[in-house]
């Protein structure tokens, strides 16, 4: 039994004396951490963000789950603008944080930086969870109606965009259409005016031959005619004997007629009283 009870003494002693180097090394690393916390808050009052950030990092290395540090970090990061390696520190600020005030800076930063990456949306809800832990924050809800404004016209805009497209899909069919129309058109009307002229030239053909056959003299050589008289100018004189023969024709004709009607009257006879 005395045996026994010095090992188990031995065993609380050396239980014990782990349990102290442990908490040893727990104390060091978080002075180590507070002392690059202070020296990172020296840098980044210099404004030697690049500096600062290194310190901060250093402190996080010696204390994973210090708030601070991840939080000044994220400061740090955001002042040389480096928005998006910046979020992540704010994160993990936001996540360990057990003071209220804190997680609401943290969410804070985290729009901010959303607002300068231009992602709106991711913003608007940060400055949601800011107030959510803060609601009397006037900045935060200024800066979440701002992040809203802007996720609304962003919106607005890309359905804008769509539209725009949409309509130019269909101004592109309407006009391809159109052209399609009009070259259908054009060839209806190129092959009507063919088929006009074939038609024409066939009709042509037709006229000949039965001219043809209607005037087969149409050919021949024409005989040259013979010219007419033309009258020509006459003289006094006989002109004088032109009237005289007409005056003995027209007598002898007179004389004639004048036979011909006594050689056709009735003779009287007298009556026997």
């Amino acid at each position: 039994m005395k045996k026994l009870k010095y090992l188990v003494i031995i065993f609380l002693m050396l239980f014990s004396s782990k349990e102290i180097a442990a908490q040893k090394d727990t104390i060091a690393q978080q002075r180590t951490a507070r002392k690059m916390l202070r020296q990172g808050n020296e840098l980044y009052q210099k404004e030697q963000f690049t500096d600062a950030s290194v310190a901060y990092q250093k402190a996080l290395g010696s204390n994973s789950n210090y708030d601070k540090a991840s939080y000044n970090l994220g400061n740090a990061l955001y002042k040389n603008k480096n928005y998006k390696e910046a979020i992540p520190q704010y994160e993990l600020t936001a996540k360990t944080a057990i003071d209220k005030g804190i997680k609401a800076e943290a969410f804070h930063n985290i729009g901010n930086a959303m607002m300068e990456s231009k992602n709106y949306q991711g913003a608007v809800d940060a400055f949601k969870n800011a107030l959510r832990n803060n609601p009397i924050d006037d900045e935060t809800r200024y800066n979440l109606a701002v992040a809203q404004q802007l996720l609304d016209k962003e919106k607005q805009d890309k359905k804008d965009d769509k539209n725009k497209d949409k309509n130019k899909d269909k101004d592109k069919d309407k006009k391809d259409k159109d052209q399609k129309d009009k070259d259908d058109k054009d060839k209806d009307q190129k092959d009507k005016n063919k088929k006009d002229k074939d038609d024409k030239d066939k009709d042509g053909d037709g006229d000949k031959d039965k001219d043809k056959k209607q005037d087969p003299k149409k050919d021949k050589k024409k005989e040259p005619q013979k010219p007419k008289p033309q009258p020509g100018k006459m003289t006094p004189q006989q002109v004088k004997q032109l009237l005289e023969s007409l005056n003995n024709e027209e007598k002898k004709t007179q004389k004639k007629m004048n036979a011909k009607k006594a050689k056709g009257k009735k003779v009287k006879q007298e009556k026997d009283w």
